[in-house]
This record gives C-alpha cells, structure tokens and sequence, in this order.
C-alpha cells in the first residue's frame, strides 16, 4: 500500500503485510460539541484501520484527547476541568453514533503529565529548551530541520507564543506557568502549570506506540505549528517518531471552511441525526482524504441518493455474475486510499447486481449491510405481493402507503417485492 506523505512530498510505501502498523491521530481539544468536519479524520483513520486489517495487517491506532489547553481555560473560567469532562464524554458519544467502533487506545493530556515532564527535563538537558518564569520554551534555532514539513523558511517562522523574555520569537511552550483563573495545574521543577499544545501529543504517541512508528494524521490546519513542533520535539529527542504524515483536506461548508468563528457549524450529532450515519459515511468517501470537501444541502442530498440506491440494490436478489474483481477495489485502496474511485467501483457492483461484492465493499467503510426488516412490514410486502399478483393494484398501492408510513420503501421485481429503509 502506498500513501501521500506530507514529510516526503510523495507517495510512500508500508511495508508488506503481516506488519504491524502503528498509527496516531490528533484527536479533539474537549470543550464543546463536535462538528461534522472535525469528525473526518476520526473517520479516516478508523477507515484506514479497518481496511489495513482487511488485508493482513497488524493495527494500533491510537486518538489522543486533549483535555488541558488554554481553549478550554477560556471557554469555562475556573471550571475547566469540569467542562473537560463533560466534552469528553460528548466527544465519545457523537463519534459513536457513526458506528465505526473506538480507537485502540485514547489517552488524555491530563493521564499523561508525569512523562510529558521527563520529557522536558530531558530537553532542557541536551540543550533544546530553556526556562523562564515558570514558562518552558523549545529553542527553535537549535533544531536544524524546522520548517521542512510546512515548508516555511526558519528565518521566516512568525512568533507563535508572544513573551518578551524569550530567546528567540519563533520559540514555543512546553511548559507554561499557572495563572489566575485556571483551575487545572501540576507541580514540576519550573513551578507550578501544566504542558503546552505540542508536547502532549509527542509524549501520548510515543508513550502507546513507541519512540517510531508507521502514520501520523490529522487535518491540514495543523501542519503548522502543530505538527512542526511535534516534529522538532521527538527528534531532538532522539526518536525518529512518525515514518508517514497523512494531513486530510478541511470540509468546507458551501465552499468555506467550517469553524466555529465562522458561525457555520452544524454539529456531529446533527448532522447523524437529520440525514443518517451511513449517509454521512458515504458523503466522506466522495473526496480524497487529502482534498477538501463541500458540505451543503446539495451534497448531502446527493450522498443520501447514492445511499438509497445502494439499500434498494442489496434487498434485490443477487443477479451479477460471480466475477472475482475485487482487485479492482483493492487497488483503488492501495493506491493512496482512494475512496472516490473505490466508490466508483461499488457503484459498477451495484449496478450489475454483484451484492456480495458489494457488501464486503461497503463493510470496509462501516456501511450496515440490508438490516432485518420487522414482521409487520414484512407481512404487509406479502398481502402487496399476492394483491400485485392478483392484478387488484389499488389495494397494492394501498399497502405501499402503509408500508411506506411505517418508514420503508418497497421496489418491485419479478417474483418479490424488496424492502429497504426509507432514511
């Protein structure tokens, strides 16, 4: 399998199966709702984890929560802590609503402070970090390779964290004292505080997955200074750290980033909730993971469409022929994880009616497989099929209202009717 990577500018190469992958995800800063397009990289890396199973591998994927940060200090004055859990536990709810199941592993900034301090202490002995007030600051000049991942120049980096005592403008926190109003703090040889942004997630992946591993994803917004420093911190450590830096496009509401400066944000929950987990499934799988993607009535529209005929084709009987071709799937995948064009394949299997293909295909992207269908809808399908049968077409429309009321769509075919869910 191959996958863009944003350190090396090209696709690379993972190692052939049964290797064990390990994979990080940046996961949310906890202080509010989810919104949908924060959810696209928690889909994308469960995605991803399905798929690399699929094919042999050996897979841990780890999603950190970031339940410390001056975000959450600012969204509840004296009760951040609080507000932390209480986001955490809607974070874990939403996401679940997607039906994709949980992460391996997802540690909390707040569980992992004791290494983050070690860590630390062991930068500021080799010399890539110093102290002042309390504070405790990453000397970026002292690291060579700064700036490779984003491309930006060293000499070029704006002032991330604005102290007049520091050294350098371009240097960044790893430790930053404790101040009024913040209710979260740990005692560490520089005083009282907690970790800054970029060293809580060095320290959560190497703590779950070691000093190197295979992937490293998150959204493009945090190429830098996120992903920059977490770079610079590791290896000045001495660790080689993420092998793979996959950075997934932002989701664009009509054609505009979604934020919540913006006042364009439609929530995880909400959007599960008015079109449908396997919609909003399907919806991610029409752009490339490293592309943007439009989200907008149209849009979704168009993906509750797709997944509608996708329902009616699996309650039909199968009647493609027994073509081996799920290579041609497969390549779509291994190609740098192609979901457009693996689409673009389910949509041919659907069309011929190839169904177990079809469904083996859409099991990789957590789509539900044709559901049970109650007994009183299925009893109503059988009068409507003997009325049809029996040529008396107004009491077959009749059932298919009645059908229809209690939430499912009927298509006919010779010898049947198929039942799939209206939503």
């Amino acid at each position: 399998m191959r996958l863009s990577s944003t350190w090396h500018r090209e696709k690379v190469d993972l190692p052939e199966p049964p290797a064990t992958i390990g994979i990080y995800t940046c996961g949310p800063t906890v202080y509010q709702r989810i919104h949908v397009g924060n959810a696209r990289p928690f889909v994308l890396s469960m995605w991803l984890r399905a798929w690399l199973r699929e094919q042999g591998y050996s897979v841990k994927l780890v999603e950190n929560i970031t339940d410390v940060n001056d975000k959450i200090y600012d969204a509840a004055p004296g009760a951040s802590a609080e507000l932390a859990r209480r986001a955490t536990r809607w974070y874990v709810e939403d996401t679940d609503l997607l039906g994709l199941g949980r992460p391996d592993a997802e540690p909390r900034a707040t569980e992992t402070v004791p290494e983050i301090v070690a860590a630390i202490e062991q930068l500021i002995e080799q010399g890539y970090a110093y102290a002042v007030d309390g504070d405790v600051y990453f000397r970026v000049g002292r690291y060579a390779e700064y700036g490779r991942l984003s491309g930006q120049r060293p000499d070029q980096v704006a002032e991330q964290e604005p102290n007049p005592r520091k050294e350098d403008p371009r240097d960044f926190a790893l430790w930053k004292a404790n101040k009024p109003g913040e209710d979260t703090w740990w005692d560490s040889p520089w005083g009282r505080g907690r970790p800054g942004w970029h060293i809580e997630c060095s320290v959560m992946a190497e703590k779950e997955l070691g000093p190197s591993f295979d992937i490293h994803m998150g959204g493009i917004d945090l190429v830098f200074p996120h992903h920059e420093n977490e770079i610079a911190q590791s290896r000045a450590l001495g660790r080689e750290f993420a092998r793979i830096w996959m950075h997934n496009g932002l989701l664009r509401f009509t054609g505009e980033k979604m934020s919540k400066s913006a006042g364009n944000v439609v929530t995880l929950r909400e959007a599960v909730e008015r079109w449908g987990r396997e919609t909003l499934l399907l919806f991610f799988m029409t752009a490339h993971w490293s592309k943007p993607i439009d989200f907008s009535e149209e849009t979704m529209a168009q993906a509750q469409a797709q997944w509608r005929g996708f329902q009616e084709a699996l309650a039909l009987p199968e009647t493609g022929e027994d073509v081996q071709d799920w290579s041609r799937f497969e390549a779509a995948l291994e190609d740098d994880f192609n979901t457009p064009d693996a689409l673009a394949v389910l949509h041919e299997w659907r069309g011929r009616g190839s169904n177990t293909l079809l469904q083996r295909g859409l099991a990789v992207f957590g789509l539900a497989v044709q559901p049970s269908v109650p007994e009183d809808v299925r009893r109503l399908a059988d009068e409507r099929t003997a009325a049809r049968e029996a040529r008396d077409f107004a009491r077959a429309d009749e059932l298919r209202r009645r059908i229809e009321e209690l939430g499912w769509q009927t298509t006919d075919y010779r010898g049947g009717t198929a039942l799939w869910p209206r939503r």
